[in-house]
């Protein structure tokens, strides 16, 4: 072995090996963009009942697999199990301390589709981000003071 495939070798026993997309993994579940059928964001997989429109394309991608958000209760995860499992589609739920997915539940394939529009609601759901604190610095309290 070369001292390159060494070093990789121990890098991959100490982090795991590397894995492509890991921001694009944490925001889709630990899949990827281009595999995805839906997306539901947080808010609507929390809504009464199961979308329609998740049923449908359940009934339609049976080889698919479900990912669900682990960060959200289990009573409102249980309905879109159940679809699942009546259709016979293996789920799984993705909990992640580090980051909280704004998105659900992701109904995915195991290969590239690339779907255009995979969001429920038509539209990109928003990322929230904290609003950037200005800054102040050591003479700023002498503004009040003066007036200014």
């Amino acid at each position: 072995m070369s001292k390159s495939n060494v070093d990789e070798y121990l890098q991959q026993g100490i982090h795991g090996a590397k894995q492509t997309k890991p921001d694009e993994r944490r925001r889709f579940l630990t899949t990827i963009r281009e595999r995805v059928v839906i997306a539901l964001t947080q808010g609507e997989v929390m809504r009464k009942g199961v979308e329609p429109e998740v049923e449908q394309l359940m009934d339609e991608n049976r080889e698919a697999h479900l990912f669900l958000n682990g960060n959200i209760s289990y009573p409102y995860l249980s309905e879109y199990i159940k679809a699942a499992e009546k259709r016979g589609i293996e789920f799984t739920i993705v909990t992640n301390k580090e980051y909280d997915s704004e998105l659900g539940l992701v109904l995915a394939h195991h290969h590239a589709i690339d779907k255009e529009e995979i969001y429920l609601g038509k539209k990109k759901p928003v990322i929230q981000t904290a609003p950037a604190k200005k800054k102040k610095g050591f003479l700023s309290g002498f503004g009040k003071l003066f007036g200014k």
